[in-house]
Order: structure tokens, then C-alpha cells, then sequence
């Protein structure tokens, strides 16, 4: 097949081969030049994936995302009988594995691109694979680095000027980035979650392709990756504290606190404040030590006297903190809710302590074995809360919006299809009991 760079190919990093196919149908019907089917589903469904791309897409360009680190010939002959046009091999296997995959491509007729994410040196291993005859290289950016707001431009212009054959460029990238990388060198633009997770893909397909025909910025509905730390707010306000959860692997919750004013949410780096139970000094205190948008945090033992209530409440809102978490207990729940400031404490009393001035702030705090320091970030929202150490803010950050992104595309399937047993094949992923006898 002959065409015209750049070209659009879209990544089905699907594990259900029902949606992969699904989405491929939008995705071609909005444009896309070449369709991936990607590690994860090939892991999942085996080359059967790629048959049925081939069954369905008579004349589209079809890559097995393969990322072979050995076996190559296997391999390579397994995707090119299947109907692949192109298999991806791992740019950090040996020189063997890579010479040995390139002469096993000639002899099916299948092209081989050379992955060279997380190679030691890209640009010397892009010259090697275009010197043993490779028909593309692809500088990509893993999505565990995307995560962490790593820029998907690296070494791209550099790789240009070195090399004659195609650059895939993939990581991240949507349409309001893609200018910049056609401009900078990439012959082929590979796409994934901009389109696999979006609720119309074949809109998100043409938006795509409109970015790299025109080389100029196209307006995206897709949720951008923080890279800074500034950026991590708005992102966390738009997920929920479930998204969050899930994004770290189902922890980092705080349990057993009292949501005092339903409906009211926050996002902000801790504040920390240790204190004897019942002693509201310290709390009160902190309120002028804390930065706006800050979470206070309170550690009283988790019982009471009270050590929060409306005055103290008033204050946070005059200096602009973002809410307030007590281990211990809160007062004047009526007054905080008409406010409309969100406060969480593990228990509700009439009862206040006494201002004693013992206790500490800007402290690490362990509450219910969970240790809280200065700068971690708090989420809350009516489902919880969840706490982030403040070295992994952005990852999570991303990694929640892309939980958050994924259920927004299969809400939309389960609309138009169903159930969530049906789309996501539940029985299929259920756990095998081993050793279990029938």
C-alpha cells in the first residue's frame, strides 16, 4: 500500500475484541488511515484480532502492535499470516532479534516498525533499524511516563534530521498538539485515548484528522495531561473521589468521616495540625498559617470535645481555604451548612473544648495508620475522601482522569448497547479458581 505521511493510525488498546472492532468502525468512518490493534488486545484476544481487522477492514492498513523482544520470526510470520500489513518490534531486543524480524517481514511481505520506547539511546537504535531495512521507527512515550506529564516531542526534531524513513510519533496526543508534532517530523501519528475514549469517536476521528491536515491547533473535548503541579486541581475537581480510588489501585481513602455539608467538594494540598482532643487552639491557629486553597487537616484522636465549629468555619472562608478535615469532632453543623463550606470530622457534638495551645502544626500526621504530611494533597466529593502523597500528585492526577475518560466511553456504549456485564464481558474476566475440580 502507497500514502501520502502523515497519516492518522489509531491504537485499539482494547482487552474485548467486540469494542475494539466497534470503535475501529468509527474511527474509519471519521477518517482514520490505519488501524492498530494494540498489545493489550492482541495479549487479550490473540491474533484473532487481527483476522477479524482483516475480515472487516478489507482495505485498511492494519498493525499488530506485537512489541516483540524475541522469537521474532514467530512472531512476525504469525501477524503477517493473520493479515497484518505492519508488526511492531521492541527497538531494545538484540541486534539479532532485529535484523532476524526485518528478514522474516520481507519474506511475508509485512512491514516492521521499530518501537524504540525506553530504549538507552533512540536516535543511534533509529539509524540501526533504518540501515537493516525497517519501514518505520515509532518514538513512544509509555503511558506510565505519560502519566507523569512526560513531553511526547522528545527527541522527535532531532530524530528527523538523522533519519529518511517514517517517524510515528505516539503518547498522548490530541488534536491540539498534533500541529506541533507533524510540524516537528511525524510522518505517522498514532492516536489512542483522544479517540478510544471518546463519546463520539468518529467526531474525535475527524478533529484528529482535520489537526493534521491543516497543521493548526483544533479545539479538543479530550482532557488535557497535567505537567505541573498547578495544573492538578482543575483535574481532580473534575473526577470523583472514586476515579481516584481506582486510580491508585483502590487505596489512599480516609475512612470514617462525617461529610458535614453534603454537596460541597474540595482539592488542595494539606495544612497539618496535631492537637490533644477537645483543644481548639492549634486548630484555630493554623487558619492563618495556611495558604488559600489549602485542606487543613486536624489530628485530635478521633473523639471529641469539639475543636471546629461556625467561627472557625467563617474564618477559612475569609482566607480562602479550601475545607477542612477533623479527626475528632465538629459543633454548629447547622451555621457550616448554611455556609456551604465543606467540612469533614469523625463525630458531631454540641460540646467544645478549651483553647490550651498544646499540639503542633505542619507536622506529619498518622490517622487510622494513614500518614498525612504538609503539601499531600485531599480530595473530597459526597462519596469520601482520598488522600495523595504530594509525590505522585500529578500521576494521579492523570491517571484518575483517565479512569474518568474510559467510563465516560463506556457509559455511552452501555446507552446505546446495554448492561456493563454486557460491554465489559464480565463473565469473561471473572477470577479462575486454581485447582478447582469440576
Amino acid at each position: 500500500m502507497k500514502f501520502t505521511y502523515p497519516v492518522l493510525q489509531v491504537a485499539l488498546d482494547f482487552v474485548e475484541l467486540k469494542r475494539a472492532l466497534k470503535l475501529a468502525q468509527e474511527a474509519v468512518e471519521g477518517g482514520a488511515d490505519w488501524l492498530e490493534a494494540g498489545t493489550p488486545l492482541i495479549k487479550s484476544e490473540g491474533m484473532d484480532s487481527i483476522r477479524q481487522l482483516r475480515r472487516d477492514f478489507k482495505d485498511k492498513y492494519i498493525v499488530a502492535d506485537l512489541k516483540t523482544m524475541d522469537a521474532g520470526r514467530v512472531e512476525v510470520e504469525s501477524a503477517a499470516k493473520a493479515g497484518a500489513n505492519c508488526a511492531s518490534i521492541l527497538g531494545a531486543a538484540s541486534d539479532a532479534t532485529l535484523q532476524e524480524c526485518i528478514e522474516a517481514g520481507s519474506n511475508y511481505g509485512i512491514d516492521i516498525a521499530i518501537d524504540l520506547i525506553n530504549t538507552p539511546d533512540p536516535l543511534a537504535r533509529a539509524i540501526l533499524a533504518q540501515e537493516l531495512g525497517a519501514h518505520h521507527v515509532s518514538l513512544h512515550i509509555p503511558i506510565d511516563e505519560q502519566m507523569r506529564g512526560i513531553d511526547p516531542l522528545i527527541n522527535l526534531k532531532k530524530l528527523a534530521d538523522l533519519i529518511d524513513i517514517p517517524i510515528a510519533v505516539a503518547g498522548g496526543l490530541h488534536s491540539e498538539i498534533i500541529a506541533d508534532v507533524v510540524k516537528a517530523g511525524a510522518g505517522i501519528v498514532i492516536v489512542g485515548g483522544a479517540i478510544t475514549k471518546s463519546v463520539n469517536a468518529i467526531n474525535a476521528t475527524r478533529d484528529i484528522v482535520k489537526a493534521i491536515k491543516s497543521q493548526t491547533i483544533v479545539v479538543s473535548k479530550y482532557f488535557k495531561r497535567a505537567k505541573k503541579t498547578e495544573q492538578v486541581k482543575e483535574l481532580f475537581l473534575k473526577c470523583s473521589t472514586p476515579n481516584i480510588s481506582d486510580a491508585m489501585h483502590r487505596q489512599g481513602e480516609l475512612n470514617g468521616f462525617i461529610q458535614v455539608t453534603p454537596g460541597v467538594r474540595f482539592a488542595g494540598p494539606c495544612y497539618t495540625v496535631r492537637t490533644y482532643p477537645g483543644d481548639w487552639a492549634k486548630p484555630v491557629e493554623s487558619i492563618d498559617y495556611a495558604g488559600e486553597g489549602s485542606v487543613i487537616v486536624i489530628d485530635a484522636g478521633g473523639v471529641p470535645p469539639a475543636v471546629w465549629g461556625e467561627l472557625a468555619t467563617e474564618s477559612c472562608i475569609q482566607k480562602k481555604i479550601a475545607g477542612v478535615v477533623i479527626n475528632g469532632a465538629c459543633r454548629d453543623v447547622d451555621s457550616i451548612r448554611a455556609l456551604r463550606f465543606p467540612v469533614y470530622s469523625k463525630s458531631i457534638t454540641p460540646t467544645a473544648g478549651e483553647p490550651k495551645g498544646f499540639g503542633e502544626m505542619n507536622v506529619t500526621l498518622s490517622i487510622d495508620g494513614l500518614k498525612i504530611s504538609p503539601g499531600d494533597w485531599i480530595v473530597s466529593d459526597d462519596s469520601g475522601l482520598v488522600h495523595v502523597t504530594k509525590s505522585k500528585i500529578i500521576e494521579v492526577a492523570n491517571r484518575a482522569m483517565d479512569v474518568l475518560e474510559k467510563e465516560n466511553r463506556i457509559r455511552e456504549e452501555i446507552r446505546k448497547q446495554g448492561t456493563l456485564a454486557s460491554v465489559a464481558e464480565i463473565s469473561k474476566w471473572e477470577k479462575q479458581v486454581i485447582g478447582k475440580k469440576d
